[in-house]
């Protein structure tokens, strides 16, 4: 079928809508960290009967300040992932256009593919945000890469709307690349975790007076963060799984073997694994905490190598999925 160029120009239309909103919920998410910071109480030591005695000395207005920084930053909370949803919703409308313009699920190319990866780490991202509103103090960690990653993909990565090439007409597509696509981006979520608990635990291993008062200060606790990395990557770990095997089988069908140590697969598997050890490293004494969150951060850049370098640079049988 001759593809729809009105709806592909509609798609590149709601790719920029996407991009700007993202950006307008990063800058909300960077001042609900500015503006929203805690006020530290002013003390002063004054002489009393020939002794010091610490007194407050403004902690009614300290009080009163300590609560407008709450729900000034509750509000510039509120817009950023008011406005993320926004853009979640034109970010899928680039896909859903796309689709319909193509006659074709939209993730034949590395545009595609890498266009919804994003799409999933933002839905997971406001999901888990919605449910625990602490984590509502990362986005602009979630955010700033996402943004960074439109703009790469949209300079580097677009490709004009085409028909699926020959090898990529099967049903496979749509169960290998989806889970693919689901497993990479929940990943995405997991590693950043994994990056702000490494920051934030060690800020906490620090005597009171010598942790940080900026933006450390307003990450969730090491323990939400770990928690969160560990969860994320127990959701997401059976799917790539499950993505791995699809792959095999639908190599099989193609070509006429599950599995040829090509530079695509062969990645894959090395990520497998090493989020296998992170998972496992959780469970093991001397493995728990930060050495686990760097096998977990070494996963996620595994995650995007896989995507940037096999893909674009390598040779291989999977070379009709890059740009």
């Amino acid at each position: 079928m001759t593809p729809d160029q009105s709806l592909l120009d509609l798609s590149d239309t709601f790719f920029s809508i996407a991009v700007a909103l993202y950006s307008v919920a990063l800058v909300a998410f960077c001042a609900e960290l500015a503006f929203g910071r805690r006020p530290q109480r002013a003390r002063e030591l004054v002489a009393a009967g020939g002794g010091s005695v610490a007194v407050d000395t403004g902690d009614d207005a300290a009080e009163v300040a300590d609560r407008a920084a709450q729900r000034r930053a509750q509000r510039w909370g509120a817009l950023a992932i008011g406005v993320t949803v926004l853009a979640a919703l034109a970010h899928a409308a680039v896909l859903v256009c796309r689709a319909l313009a193509l006659h074709r699920l939209p993730w034949g190319n590395m545009y595609e593919f890498a266009t919804a990866v994003v799409l999933v780490s933002v839905v997971a991202y406001v999901v888990l945000a919605v449910r625990s509103p602490a984590l509502r103090h990362i986005g602009v960690f979630v955010l700033a890469p996402v943004v960074l990653g439109m703009v790469a993909i949209g300079l580097f990565l677009y490709v004009e709307g085409a028909p699926l090439v020959a090898a990529l007409r099967s049903a496979w597509l749509g169960i290998h690349v989806t889970a693919a696509i689901l497993g990479f981006g929940i990943f995405l979520v997991s590693g950043i975790a994994s990056v702000l608990y490494l920051v934030r635990s060690k800020d906490e291993a620090k005597p009171a007076e010598e942790r940080g008062t900026g933006f450390v200060s307003r990450l969730p606790s090491s323990a939400v963060l770990d928690r969160l990395a560990h969860r994320t990557a127990v959701f997401g770990f059976p799917i790539w799984t499950f993505a791995v095997i699809a792959g095999a089988i639908w190599a099989e069908s193609a070509w006429g073997r599950f599995w040829g140590w090509d530079p695509k697969e062969t990645w894959s598997f090395i990520a497998w694994v090493i989020y296998a050890g992170y998972l496992h490293a959780r469970t093991t004494a001397g493995w728990r905490g930060r050495p686990a969150a760097w096998v977990n951060v070494v996963g996620l850049v595994v995650m995007v190598f896989n995507l940037t370098f096999v893909n674009l640079v390598s040779s291989g049988l999977h070379s009709y999925g890059g740009k």
